[in-house]
């Protein structure tokens, strides 16, 4: 084995870290300095270096520590060196150099006197010479004038090894890649990572932190995808060397890839900022291990979709440069701190500041502490074990303790936890951020309890009259106890709504007397808002998940139709799918409203995909359009003022069907649904068309409790 010297720099402040990463790789002889660490190896230790180090910034080669007086001196230097062994005549050539001394006293001067010794070195050996190029060299040659000394080196990497190519868009004052890994590998990511934990970043900028975590947990070297590196057209490259360490490296990464892995998740108050997460998530090819959404500090909350026992709170908060931002940003850090100790307890914190006097404001008390640098700026990562013997206060009072549970709401609450761990896979495996937890399947808790993301939406079902209304609204009130208990979630963030019988002539009691913001929650690519509060319906009707997923699936190129369309969730789905252009029809303003924000939402264009205010049924008959994708998902009965008639969907559905059909091409298909349990398809009247009944198909596991929730069916011309 031919070992030879290399030196790896890195941030300052990483000295020890890239060296224990080093020792890690099989590399010897470690040596620690000021930003960077020495290391003796063969070409493939050198090689493994590039691929796998997440902390360094460049490996050199060197080749030559020689004393230098003057320009003269410096020139002969880097003459005395065989060029012709690194870099063909003919090729490019880039020289960075660094140090000043008395005869050498600009940067650029010292280059062009590297640059011209390389030059005469290889047009004296073969009668032709390299030229610079500033861009993509064939070698890149390092020279650092230090203490009468020169040091001539082969920079092995080309760019940065912290540019790994994925960060194309960025927030403001964003960490550097190889400085986010390092605050992951202090914060202990890869054992929390290793053991099924979690890792929430509550305001994650442009999303480096989350990167470098998903890269982490799934052991993916970080130079994996560089365009190229340094030594790709050095003389001494042996590409079968570095082949076999990429296709072992992409053998790893397969691997990784298959492993249980926690939930990676970003918040941040900014939404442009997150438009630059989403771009950089999606360039790091993880986007399927990532999510990121628009919440404020104000509203962290442990999320609730699926069991979260244990992670780590990582973040990288402004600091603030002039005294009056810092003293605004004290109650930013309190907030942080008092978040994770209403919501996280049991997880750890780490919070990497340039400012580690406000990190006195968290008002919990780090058991460790490393002083790192953010370029040239002295910062600190505070780490903290969310535990109450860490909390420099009392805690607020809200985290007193609740009232004792009834019998019959700890029932409920091991349900909700029992249902919740049967979903936990597919709504992981499916990446599933909104779904039903549980459907009256207690038959006295007579309830649809839902997960938005870090919401929960409860609501009662009608009692029969039979049930006593006292012990209904006691019963109610004991779902309302049992729900934050058993998802660990704050009563502010679960909405609930009773359905009471009124002796008015209003069914049910007014939902909220007060406006609330939507929500934001996913659902594959889609963005969409829900409101929990103000409405019967939250703008997205679950059930539906599968029929959307299948409208995406179907919709590339086509022009689609949805009527009583809602809030359009199925039309932001078509037109995500690809759809050429779509009509959504219903009949009411507010609905429509509601579409056009989850439209510019998704950056869908409001010219190719048409709202149209109007009676479904009268528009139905005026169209002139053809389709080639239909959505037809009628209410059960309406009487609205707004309508001509009366709707109902048993007496009418055949005319509906029959009439868009008409619009349909002859290769289109419509999907044709309803709500109404008694619901039964003439399929005497339709037999003209082939149907498929694909209701079994059309939902997912979190309402198989629930079969009769609605129907559905594709309908297409017959051939």
């Amino acid at each position: 084995m031919n070992l030879q010297a290399f030196f790896a720099t890195c941030p300052k402040g990483l000295e020890s870290l890239l060296k224990a990463e080093l020792e890690q790789m099989g590399l010897q002889d470690l040596r620690e300095t000021v930003a960077g660490v020495h290391f003796n190896a063969d070409l493939t230790g050198a090689y493994r270096a590039c691929l796998w180090s997440r902390l360094a910034n460049k490996i050199f080669l060197p080749l030559a520590k020689l004393p230098v007086q003057s320009a003269e001196d410096l020139y002969e230097a880097a003459r005395s060196i065989p060029w012709q062994d690194h870099l063909n005549p003919g090729g490019t050539l880039l020289v960075d150099f660094t140090g000043t001394s008395g005869a050498i006293r600009n940067t650029q001067f010292g280059a062009l006197k590297i640059k011209d010794a390389v030059v005469d070195c290889l047009r004296d050996f073969a009668g032709s010479r390299p030229s610079v190029a500033r861009k993509d060299p064939d070698l890149r040659i390092n020279g650092r004038l230090s203490r009468g000394h020169v040091a001539l080196s082969i920079d092995l990497c080309g760019d940065s090894l912290h540019r790994r190519g994925y960060r194309t868009r960025q927030g403001a004052a964003p960490l550097k890649e190889n400085l986010a890994a390092a605050v992951l590998l202090r914060s202990n990511w890869p054992q929390i990572a290793a053991e099924g934990g979690n890792l929430i970043d509550p305001m994650c900028g442009s999303g480096t932190l989350l990167i470098e975590a998903a890269l982490m947990a799934t052991d993916r070297a970080p130079g994996l995808d560089r365009p190229a590196f340094g030594f790709e057209r050095w003389l001494n490259h042996q590409n079968d060397i570095w082949l076999e360490l990429r296709q072992e490296a992409l053998a790893r990464y397969r691997e990784g890839r298959r492993r249980e892995l926690g939930e990676i998740r970003g918040y941040d108050a900014d939404r442009k900022v997150l438009l630059a997460a989403e771009s950089n998530i999606k360039m790091a090819g993880v986007e399927d291990l990532v999510h990121v959404m628009h919440k404020p500090l104000e509203q962290l909350v442990k999320p609730t979709h699926a069991p979260m026992e244990s992670g780590l709170v990582i973040c990288n908060p402004p600091y603030g440069e002039r005294l009056g931002e810092k003293e605004s940003l004290r109650g930013l850090y309190r907030q942080l701190g008092d978040k994770c100790r209403e919501h996280f307890q049991g997880w750890h914190l780490g919070v990497f500041t340039g400012n580690p006097e406000l990190g006195k404001s968290l008002g919990l008390r780090a058991h460790k502490r490393y002083k790192l640098f953010n370029g040239s700026l002295p910062s600190e990562l505070l780490l903290v074990d969310v535990q109450t013997e860490r909390f420099v206060d009392a805690p607020p009072a809200e985290l007193t303790k609740a009232p004792e549970l009834t019998e019959g709401a700890k029932m409920l609450v091991n349900r909700l936890r029992k249902n919740r761990k049967q979903l936990a896979k597919w709504v992981k495996r499916e990446q599933i951020e909104c779904y039903r937890l549980y459907d009256a399947d207690m038959p006295e808790y007579a309830a649809a309890i839902d997960l938005y993301g870090d919401y929960v939406h409860v609501q009662e079902y009608a009692a029969p009259k039979s049930v006593d209304e006292e012990r209904a609204k006691a019963r109610f009130e004991e779902i309302r106890a049992a729900v934050p208990e058993a998802l660990e979630i704050a009563p502010d963030r679960v909405s609930f709504k009773q359905r009471r019988r009124n002796r008015g002539k209003d069914q049910y009691e007014r939902q909220s007397e007060q406006t609330h913001d939507s929500i934001e929650v996913r659902e594959g690519q889609a963005r969409l808002l829900v409101n929990l509060w103000e409405y019967l319906d939250t703008g997205l009707f679950l059930d539906h998940r599968p029929v959307r997923q299948r409208i995406a699936a179907m919709a590339r190129g086509k022009r689609f139709l949805n009527l009583f369309c809602y809030t359009a969730t199925a039309t932001v789905q078509a037109a995500l799918g690809g759809a050429r252009e779509s009509v959504s029809v219903d009949m009411s303003r507010t609905y429509l409203n509601w579409a056009e924000r989850n439209f510019r939402l998704n950056n869908l264009s409001l010219d190719r995909h048409q709202l149209v205010q109007e009676d479904c049924l009268k528009w139905l008959q005026s169209c002139r359009q053809g389709f080639d994708l239909i959505m037809l998902d009628p209410p059960s009965f309406s009487n609205s003022k707004r309508m001509e008639g009366v709707l109902d969907v048993q007496r009418d559905h055949v005319a509906m069907i029959q009439r868009c059909m008409e619009l349909l091409s002859p290769e289109g298909t419509l999907v044709f649904s309803n709500n109404l349990r008694s619901f039964k398809l003439d399929e005497g009247a339709l037999q003209a068309y082939k149907i498929d009944n694909i209701s079994r198909q059309s939902l997912d596991p979190d309402f198989q409790r629930n079969q009769k929730i609605h129907q559905c069916w594709l309908l297409q011309h017959a051939s």
